[in-house]
């Protein structure tokens, strides 16, 4: 059975997150993002441009997913979670994941108003592996 810390520990060594929203015709949408900069409990946090349709397309409809895989040489894993996704301003914690070498996308800095963060929060999600697949709900998992 999956764990939350192996989920963590997983998303941690990719450099590549599929994240998923809903146009205004209830179509999915994916885009590759870098990997979250935070992850608290099963919240993780993406830095992006406020004006992005990404970002719009949250305001109006936040149901989210995020998908991470690792594709070696003779096994495959990937892990998709789905939840919701909130378009964050708040200065502390546009701050707290701030990174070096940000301004190449954001001019103005931290306080950019084109910068913002996207907060996912998990509710549940499936994993590939081993040719299995497995479901589960977050909050059961140890």
């Amino acid at each position: 059975m999956i764990t939350k810390e192996h989920i963590i520990a997983f998303i941690q060594k990719q450099k590549t997150a599929f994240v998923g929203s809903v146009d205004e015709d209830g179509f999915p949408n994916l885009k590759a993002m870098f990997v979250p900069r935070k992850i608290e409990g099963n919240c993780f946090y993406f830095s992006t441009n406020t004006s992005s349709m990404r970002a719009q397309q949250f305001m109006k409809n936040p149901k989210a997913s995020i998908y991470f895989y690792n594709r070696g040489r003779f096994k495959y894993e990937g892990i998709m979670l789905t939840g919701t996704m909130e378009v964050l301003q708040d200065d502390d914690i546009k701050r707290e994941i701030w990174q070096l070498g940000d301004t190449i996308y954001y001019k103005q800095g931290v306080t950019d108003p084109d910068y913002c963060v996207l907060k996912f929060t998990a509710l549940k999600g499936r994993q590939y592996c081993d040719l299995k697949t497995e479901a589960f709900n977050i909050e059961d998992l140890a």
